[in-house]
């Protein structure tokens, strides 16, 4: 994961494009910061095909999260770090073993 993100950070680091653009507001008098911010998501499946799903937040991002489509099919399926997020709120959940 982190060399992903020193990937990213480094791809950005060597853009003309983004270099250019810095310049012109540096020319225009003012001082530059940029802050980005990724998530990276990471789904790791067990023995029983069941995914673990592991999140962290890394700096640079160059584009958007993609939109997510959702369809609705009346039901749910949680994976362990749900069950383990959702015990931890203290939150019991009843599953249909069907």
């Amino acid at each position: 994961m982190q060399e992903l993100g020193n990937a990213i950070n480094e791809s950005l680091s060597d853009s003309d494009r983004i270099a250019a653009a810095i310049g012109e507001i540096k020319r225009a008098g003012y001082d530059v910061f940029l802050v980005l911010e990724a998530t990276i998501g990471f789904n790791k499946r067990d023995e029983s095909g069941e995914y673990e799903s592991d999140e962290a937040e890394l700096e640079p991002d160059t584009a958007p999260p993609p939109k997510r489509r959702f369809e609705s099919t009346g039901r749910i399926k949680l994976t362990s770090q749900d069950h383990k997020f959702l015990k931890a709120l203290k939150i019991a959940i009843d599953e249909d073993k069907s």
